[in-house]
């Protein structure tokens, strides 16, 4: 029986996963695309920063809309209309006839994937047994990693064959017929994965917390002994799941935080986990990747090209560090020694940049990217899922997320002008300054949360434990 409860809790998480494969192919879609874009269609700059910019919006939009949607319909259920959301999206940007259609669709995209974001890490850590449960929320990130590197692979086999030697001008012999059929074909092939998460997640189990929150006590039940290894295991869980829920019966997230200060410490820990996440400047390295790359002193599209796959096959290795080792070396540690190599290789990428380097910048550009994987990447929505006590975890959650799509824009929108203004040395060492604010915070603020329940922390926490020391 356990050994067929295993199985089933791996199958159950890796098909809550798939949102983040999902996740990661439209981000990194639409740098290698906007040129044909541009051609096809027509339009302006402008628009081409909206079809940019749309999906980061769309995405805020779908996180702070999640927490409601998880609470009134479920988890389940909500990952269904991230799924739904994927494919109309998909199918949007492959058939777009103007930019207006286009951004439409990139926003539905968008919306997709904030719902996404906000809904598999919380889901993954109410199903996932205490003993694995950071490395079946790691395997949500694993995944987005795969899919960023898959579309720069995918991209760049396209551009690399449609493009001439010099840059900018589209070819007459290239991979895909037109230069239509081949952004379409980068911005559609999410429909492929997209169908695949669609059927997967109507089999999913729904969440026995949620249950357990609505009323659904004995459907709960059911869905603990199917994932995990005993009856005893299951019926402890359910008990435990069951009291916390008592405890706290007819707060609503809102009326927590404005009624339980414990409860406003993890609210604004999230918040600053997320807002940390984002300010050491990993979407900077893989939104601009190869302008980064040129900025080193490697100007030709070969180069930017080859940089940038290096980049994605780096993030994707480097999680693996993080699967292996969350659940043994806990999430405190792993994050205080990421964010020191962080700021260390951040500092290297302004040190070698301004004294023309080029080689040595792009090595401390790949130590970053393996430091970030195994730490901030995975570990900031595993203890983000994992802190908020249960009738305000939608909220919480809904707080956090939303706090990383905005300043997720805010980090984007911002880096071309700081370029501009500092150079690229000050503007990575303003970013190696964030990470060495972030080691300070985890140290004063971040509690271990390893091998130990969600009602435990719960407990700890509305009764007062300092923040920090809620796991133990």
């Amino acid at each position: 029986m356990a050994n067929n409860n295993s199985k089933t809790v791996f199958l159950v998480c890796f098909m809550a996963a798939l949102a983040g494969l999902l996740f990661g192919i439209d981000i990194g879609v639409i740098a290698q695309a906007k040129d044909f874009i541009k051609q096809d269609l027509g339009v302006s700059d402008s628009v081409i920063s909206w079809v940019v910019g749309s999906m980061m919006g769309g995405a805020t939009a779908g996180a702070l809309v999640s927490g409601k949607l998880t609470k009134k319909l479920g988890r389940k259920i909500s990952l269904i209309i991230s799924a739904s959301c994927f494919v109309l999206g998909a199918l949007g940007c492959a058939l777009a006839w103007n930019g207006t259609i286009l951004i439409i669709a990139r926003i539905i995209v968008g919306i997709s994937i904030g719902i996404a974001s906000f809904t598999a890490p919380l889901y993954l850590s109410e199903v996932a047994p205490k003993s694995i449960r950071g490395t079946m929320i790691t395997m949500y990130q694993l995944l987005i990693t795969i899919g960023i590197l898959t579309s720069f692979v995918v991209n760049t086999l396209i551009r690399n064959n449609t493009f001439t030697g010099a840059e900018g001008q589209i070819a007459a012999n290239f991979l895909i017929a037109d230069i239509s059929l081949s952004w379409r074909a980068m911005l559609g092939i999410t429909v492929i994965p997209s169908l695949i998460f669609l059927a997967g997640v109507f089999f999913l189990p729904k969440s026995p917390r949620w249950l357990i929150s609505v009323g659904k006590t004995e459907e709960a039940k059911n869905v603990l002994l199917k994932i995990r290894s005993s009856a005893d295991e299951a019926a402890s869980e359910a008990q435990e799941i069951i009291n916390t829920v008592s405890a706290h019966t007819g707060n609503s997230g809102l009326a927590m935080f404005r009624e339980k200060p414990n409860f406003r410490k993890t609210v604004f820990l999230g918040i600053t986990l997320q807002l940390m996440q984002q300010m050491c400047g990993i979407n900077i390295i893989m939104y601009f990747g190869p302008e980064l790359i040129k900025a080193a002193g490697y100007t030709s599209e070969f180069a930017a090209n080859v940089g940038t796959i290096a980049i994605g096959l780096t993030n994707v290795l480097a999680t693996f560090i993080a699967i292996a080792y969350i659940d043994k070396w806990g999430r405190k540690p792993i994050l205080i020694a990421g964010y020191s190599i962080m700021a260390a290789a951040m500092t290297g990428v302004a040190a070698f940049m301004h004294f023309n380097y080029s080689m040595a910048a792009i090595i401390s550009v790949l130590v970053f990217i393996i430091a970030f994987a195994f730490s901030a990447g995975p570990v900031v929505w595993v203890l983000c899922s994992e802190i908020q006590p249960l009738k305000g975890r939608d909220f919480g959650i809904t707080c956090s997320t939303g706090a990383n799509w905005l300043s997720n824009m805010a980090i984007a929108a911002t880096f071309l002008p700081l370029l501009s203004l500092l150079g690229a040395d000050l503007t990575m060492l303003l970013y190696a300054a964030c990470s060495i604010l972030a080691i300070f915070l985890i140290i004063m603020y971040v509690p271990e949360t390893k091998g130990v329940s969600l009602e435990h922390l719960e407990n700890n926490l509305m009764n007062g434990v300092k923040l920090r020391d809620i796991g133990k």
